[in-house]
């Protein structure tokens, strides 16, 4: 299962949808319609020779696995940290600070000016304190 690598993929602003019941034929086709390739640990899938190209990341810790499909897909430097909802993977848009009155926590209301928010599942973003931590956790681990 890769669901913590997904969810890092999109905290650095890639397109990574993932698929909890696991890969099929009309996944897999909608992988070739969108010009994606397959992350799996899924070794039965070695085997594979379709027309979507498959990666295995050969390691259990998400971090080092991330690291490993920047590395090997020349990613570093298309990082875009924190521009895709964790969730939902939509790109998250500039929200006017009125609109999210009400729906955050008064103190972060009171003390952010900027929020941002997924068009599909309307989760609100801000820049709290641990936005510095998850940016310290990421450089640690790509180096």
């Amino acid at each position: 299962m890769l669901g913590k690598l997904a969810k890092l993929l999109r905290m650095c602003g890639f397109d990574a949808e993932y698929y909890k019941a696991g890969l099929n034929p009309e996944t897999i086709k909608n992988f070739k319609d969108a010009e994606r390739t397959i992350l799996t640990r899924n070794l039965k899938f070695q085997k594979y020779r379709g027309p979507v190209p498959i990666f295995f990341p050969d390691n259990d810790d998400p971090l080092i696995q991330l690291k490993i499909v920047l590395t090997k897909f020349h990613l570093h430097d298309q990082i875009r940290f924190l521009s895709r909802c964790m969730e939902c993977n939509e790109e998250i848009r500039p929200v006017e600070k009125e609109a999210v009155r009400g729906k955050v926590p008064f103190y972060v209301f009171d003390n952010h000016d900027t929020f941002f928010q997924c068009p599909k599942c309307e989760r609100i973003y801000w820049e709290g304190t641990h936005v510095e931590k998850m940016k310290e956790k990421l450089q640690r681990a790509l180096g």
